[in-house]
């Protein structure tokens, strides 16, 4: 597996990382510190397999953010921490604020401002990292002509090309939730085509673990 033992791996972004984690740092004894999402999945799942590596996972998302946000929280809740590797997802909130709110532009993260902070904030950290990971955004939508679902799919080839530049590893949620919608209804994964159940954050979780070299004999 790609992480090394005894690293300590930061795992930021929106509600789909948030998941009711603990504050203001998302670790600790209690599973429910980490969440109910594919963070705590992830955590359960290196800690069982890779129990000698010892991996200290903090999840430090935060319900409702966009690359914005990431932005100005950076320092404290990234680069204070001193990750050894560090997982990113965020976008889903910079697209859906277009669709959800569209009389409300200042809230909108444009396709420019999203690559540009992206980078911004990936070139501040990446030279401290033993490993970076880089997650898309994703919309539980099956018709790729879905507006939303195209616009995602845009911000999604945004974080591609950004780990490809960077040696990031690249984790594709989408095409993982697309795999799991040949034979799901997208309301069976996720009421809102957003905010997965566990089978969704499993999806998360495995999508991740493998791009890591995840192995189930350790």
């Amino acid at each position: 597996m790609l992480i090394e033992p005894n690293s300590r791996l930061v795992m930021i972004g929106d509600s789909i990382t948030d998941c009711g984690r603990a504050r203001p740092v998302g670790e600790g004894r209690a599973d429910s510190a980490y969440g109910n999402g594919y963070v705590s999945v992830v955590n359960a799942l290196l800690g069982t397999v890779y129990a000698s590596h010892r991996i200290r996972v903090t999840n430090m998302g935060i319900s409702g953010n966009t690359v914005r946000d990431l932005k100005a929280r950076w320092q404290s809740d990234v680069i204070d921490l001193n990750p050894d590797w560090l997982s990113i997802m965020i976008g889903i909130n910079d697209v859906w604020r277009q669709f959800d709110m569209p009389t409300f532009p200042e809230k909108h993260v444009l396709i420019e401002e999203y690559e540009s902070t992206l980078r911004e904030i990936v070139a501040q950290v990446r030279p401290s990292l033993k490993g970076l990971v880089l997650m898309t955004p994703f919309y539980i939508e099956p018709n790729r002509d879905d507006p939303m679902r195209a616009a995602m799919d845009r911000y999604g080839r945004v974080v591609e090309k950004i780990a490809a530049e960077t040696g990031a590893v690249f984790v594709d949620t989408q095409k993982a939730f697309d795999e799991a919608l040949k034979h799901d209804y997208p309301a069976a994964l996720a009421w809102d085509r957003v905010h997965p159940g566990l089978t969704g954050h499993t999806i998360l979780a495995r999508a991740f673990l493998n791009a890591v070299g995840f192995s189930w004999n350790g």
